[in-house]
């Protein structure tokens, strides 16, 4: 397909795929509006050198053992959401309630804590400015950029250069405030924050049923990222002339690695591929996909998303808590209207009625 003057290719077979995420010195981030920069600029984005050293950097807090440190975080930002809804369902026994928000608040409630500590209100803050530029940066990432309209100083782009400095100043003043604790042993080293800091410092100088039911939890989350990847598509792009499998491919080509299709293709996941069926994944996603790359909600190969096991363990801890204490279902008065903002959202919330178990 054309987008405009330029080449695109949606692969869809999962050997190419393979490739286009193994070999990133070939297939390589592509660039977009510069102005998206200012919210999504760091690991993801980067290349080569600078791009294997920050990996390097991050990867030690991103351990499973060390995610095992943050579960106390994880708890009590479940708990208190799931406190809030007992309190709403204890008169009547159920009720009926719009679940997106009080998602989106305790995820980043996890995060402010396992990332900011002590730093906590301050790191919620954090998001709320990244709220604000996540709109901005839609906007004018569904325009046409016009070379050099970064630099003028329309009203957006004003708006957007404010709060990337507010946000970058408010995370410089957290770092420092905690490195300069860390160094004088007056707080806690084994946050996410902390973790990191190390590393950078480092460079420079249960039961059966338990076990169960955290198998059960982890076959509904993997059907749920099948149906619905977070990231709906990923771009690559080659600089030079490439080879791709029996495709020849001249420099300037983008890839669109389509992951919502892969995940519905029937040819690849059999005719009930856009039913709702965990049980496809009861042996694990190697025996669900048959070994070949087509379960991508955190994409693949040496750039597979650092964040996937905190995500998962962040999203087991809250589910277990919810089904520990509520039954539900869907409201009659919601709307399936899945949306990208960013990532993939309800454009019109998750109305759900809670009863208490």
């Amino acid at each position: 397909m054309w987008l405009g003057p330029k080449p695109r290719i949606l692969p869809m077979e999962p050997e190419l795929i393979k490739d286009i995420f193994n070999k990133i010195s070939d297939f390589r981030k592509q660039n977009g509006n510069p102005l998206t920069k200012l919210l999504a600029t760091g690991v993801a984005t980067y290349e080569d050198d600078k791009w294997v050293k920050h990996r390097k950097l991050i990867n030690p807090a991103f351990h499973s053992e060390k995610i095992k440190i943050m579960v106390p975080a994880f708890y009590l930002s479940s708990a208190e959401m799931v406190e809030k809804w007992e309190k709403l369902v204890f008169e009547d026994e159920s009720c009926e309630l719009d679940v997106w928000p009080d998602l989106q608040n305790m995820t980043r409630d996890v995060i402010s804590r396992t990332a900011f500590g002590s730093s906590y209100e301050e790191g919620k803050r954090i998001f709320e400015l990244q709220r604000e530029l996540t709109i901005l940066v839609m906007q004018v990432a569904l325009s046409v950029y016009i070379p050099g309209w970064r630099f003028v100083p329309t009203k957006t782009n004003r708006k957007m250069k404010a709060l990337n400095r507010d946000i970058v100043a408010s995370l410089r003043a957290i770092i420092n405030k905690k490195e300069k604790g860390m160094k004088e042993g007056k707080t806690a080293r084994y946050d996410l924050l902390g973790l990191l800091i190390e590393s950078n410092w480092r460079e420079t100088k249960g039961n059966n049923n338990d076990k169960t039911a955290g198998m059960t939890v982890t076959m509904i989350l993997h059907e749920v990222l099948r149906l619905y990847p977070p990231v709906v598509f990923t771009a690559r792009t080659v600089d030079k002339e490439t080879k791709l499998g029996k495709l020849t491919l001249p420099a300037g080509v983008t890839l669109s690695v389509p992951i919502l299709s892969i995940h519905h293709d029937r040819e690849l996941w059999g005719e009930d591929a856009k039913e709702f069926n965990p049980a496809r994944f009861a042996e694990g996603v190697l025996k669900a996909t048959k070994g070949r790359v087509t379960f991508l909600p955190f994409g693949f190969g040496p750039r597979i998303c650092i964040g996937q096991n905190f995500a998962m363990a962040e999203a087991k801890m809250a589910l277990a808590m919810i089904l520990r204490r509520f039954s539900f279902k869907l409201s009659p008065s919601y709307a399936h209207a899945p949306q990208t903002v960013l990532v993939v959202q309800p454009q019109h919330g998750a109305r759900i009625i809670l009863q208490k178990l």
